[in-house]
């Protein structure tokens, strides 16, 4: 039987689900007449681990995203992790998303949980990973620490997915955006043109599935039809937007790094971290009426 961990106060719903990867079955606001979904919410009630892309949202981890089917090359090694996703060539989003996470401690408002991969190549990591409820607001905590040997760049990211976005308004402030060529990864990095720019409140582009750089790491979705509000606060200065064309949902994902980050000049927004070091992300999901 799947396991359903229940966060519940007088604002916000949660369901954790250990087991999918430690994501989420739910993040419905209470503060309204009635419940309303801030996050798209699993529809069912599954007896085994739903697929990542039916959870309401999900941690990334060791990386955010794709990564070239080539690998990357760091400190004189070339190092390729085995794609993740069957039909996907990239390895995508990590390896966290796929385990079984256990849990460490559980109450009415929090729950954290954690995850041992000391064999997984070529990330060897522990990692721990908090959901706390504080009010009108979800706070999430995740940590990451290198168990391996050698000194690697570690990424993190959350991979929430939204409600309705044809109803949708979304406001956040980007500098640029890194236009994508066919194999989906990054080619080119230049300023947001005019219809992703979304200083004030703006409707949603259909077809959009970029990584835009240098965010405040600020972002607030309204619904107005829905009289709810999501704002997400990040520790992070990247958020990839994805609105597939015709679909009932769509992502705003923080992370801290471009999507193929290991293949950038730079590896822009990676953490490298020695063995034994640890790196610590937190994300803020707060509710409000309209």
């Amino acid at each position: 039987m799947l396991e359903r961990l229940t966060l519940r106060n007088a604002c916000l719903l949660v369901e954790v689900l250990p087991q999918a990867g430690g994501g989420l079955a739910r993040l419905d606001w209470l503060g309204g007449p009635e419940a309303a979904p801030l996050l798209r919410p699993l529809a069912g009630d599954a007896a085994t681990p739903p697929l990542p892309s039916q959870l309401a949202c999900f941690p990334l981890l060791p990386w955010s995203n794709r990564m070239a089917p080539s690998g990357f090359a760091f400190g004189g090694h070339r190092y390729v992790p085995a794609p993740t996703r069957a039909g996907e060539p990239c390895p995508i989003h990590g390896d966290a998303w796929l385990q079984a996470w256990q849990v460490e401690a559980y109450t009415a408002g929090s729950v954290r949980l954690s995850l041992e991969r000391r064999t997984a190549t070529p990330f060897s990591y522990s990692a721990t990973l908090g959901y706390r409820l504080d009010g009108a607001a979800l706070v999430v905590e995740l940590t990451v620490t290198n168990r391996g040997l050698a000194t690697l760049p570690f990424g993190a990211g959350l991979h929430p997915w939204m409600p309705a976005p044809r109803e949708a308004l979304l406001t956040a402030r980007f500098d640029g955006v890194w236009l994508a060529g066919p194999d989906k990864l990054p080619r080119d990095y230049v300023a947001a043109p005019a219809q992703w720019r979304f200083d004030g409140a703006a409707a949603l582009p259909q077809g959009v599935d970029n990584v835009f750089a240098g965010w405040d790491g600020r972002a607030r979705i309204a619904w107005p039809r829905r009289g709810v509000a999501l704002e997400i606060e990040a520790d992070m200065d990247y958020c990839i937007l994805y609105v597939p064309a015709g679909r009932d949902f769509f992502c705003v994902e923080p992370v801290d790094h471009p999507i193929n980050a290991h293949n950038l000049p730079g590896q822009p927004g990676l953490s490298l971290l020695a063995p034994g070091a640890a790196l610590v992300r937190r994300w803020v999901f707060r509710g409000a009426d309209l």
